[in-house]
């Protein structure tokens, strides 16, 4: 209690105090630095006796990554929009909150992994029902859907204005990745506070620093760039060697101990070829991510023809119904292009 009374006096010195511009810039660093550290310092190691955590969001990753952290100890509140969804993880003893705003006000570190930015605003900053207004004291959210990264530095600037704080922790390695616990976790934030989560990052796969907040969002949709054009690559290569009249599945077998071996290849080859369109990571979600990428290319002045491309030819599937399939989907566009199918 005193390092928070402490704290929060020197917050106070920091917002009355006016003094030239570089010496105020100098104070305010300091004291925010303090803040971290002595937080730091002063709080126990997290475990799952002294860590209450929230889930908003059990959808395709969701489940399994609830379920980790179910399985490792920890005490779960969870809400999603639709209840049903998440008996699995009730059965698993998960406990229900009826708001996101609840969730947080029985929960420690509230963790959201939701559709859209706009999902995420609304369960996170909403004045009344969001996760951030439900802290009754200082608490941690983290947000591992794949968003705008200015909508990370705005949650991050809220969290610390109500002394807490906000990280970005995106995440890739689709629905197996999620099972195994094997995800790639890009974060962004305080790094005293990520290392902080560091065991509960672990139940779900290997963390990774990229910088303070929104970089973790910054990596993600690099990350999704290079998905994009792997994918129209792995495709593409599908649909020539069965022109060529190869055995697919010996052709893909062949490739992937050679340069052109991909995470995406081992995920979605024998999926495609067994015409397995069901999501571990949907159509719809891609194209919403390529199409933050494309607007923040645009922000940035540069132009990637490949981003591009592939963003438009998963935007074909959802002209065609197809945005609730998965990403291996897209052979779907490129047979109808070529007017041919696998199957022939």
């Amino acid at each position: 209690m005193r390092t928070k009374s402490l704290i929060r006096s020197l917050y106070n010195i920091k917002f009355h105090t006016h003094t030239h511009t570089h010496t105020h810039t100098l104070f305010t660093f300091t004291i925010t630095r303090l803040h971290h550290t002595m937080t730091t310092i002063t709080e126990p190691p997290i475990t799952p006796s002294n860590t209450r955590i929230g889930w908003i969001g059990t959808g395709v990753m969701g489940q399994s990554m609830c379920s980790h952290l179910i399985k490792a100890g920890y005490t779960l509140t969870i809400f999603t929009r639709t209840q049903s969804k998440a008996q699995p993880l009730l059965n698993l003893g998960a406990n229900w909150a009826s708001s996101p705003h609840s969730v947080a006000s029985q929960s420690d570190v509230v963790f959201s992994i939701v559709g859209y930015p706009s999902d995420v605003r609304h369960v996170l900053l909403h004045p009344t029902s969001g996760a951030l207004s439900g802290f009754s004291g200082t608490g941690i959210l983290v947000d591992m859907t794949t968003s705008d990264p200015s909508l990370a530095v705005e949650i991050s600037t809220s969290a610390a204005e109500k002394s807490c704080f906000a990280v970005d922790a995106p995440v890739s390695g689709g629905d197996r990745g999620a099972r195994n616990a094997a995800l790639s976790i890009f974060a962004g934030g305080d790094e005293a506070i990520i290392k902080r989560l560091n065991p509960i990052f672990t139940l779900l796969g290997k963390v990774n620093y990229m910088g303070g907040p929104g970089k973790g969002q910054y990596a993600k949709l690099a990350n999704q760039i290079t998905i994009g054009s792997t994918m129209v690559g792995l495709i593409e290569g599908i649909v020539y060697a069965h022109k060529a009249g190869l055995d697919l599945g010996v052709y893909l077998d062949a490739i992937s101990t050679g340069a052109a071996g991909s995470k995406s290849l081992d995920l979605y080859g024998q999926r495609i070829l067994k015409r397995d369109f069901e999501a571990g990571f949907y159509v719809n979600h891609f194209v919403k991510d390529l199409g933050i990428c494309l607007r923040e290319c645009e922000k940035m002045g540069i132009g990637l023809p490949g981003l591009a491309l592939a963003q438009q030819l998963y935007v074909s599937l959802k002209a065609h119904g197809e945005g609730d399939l998965g990403t291996q989907a897209l052979i779907l566009s490129l047979e109808r292009l070529n007017n041919l199918s696998l199957l022939e």
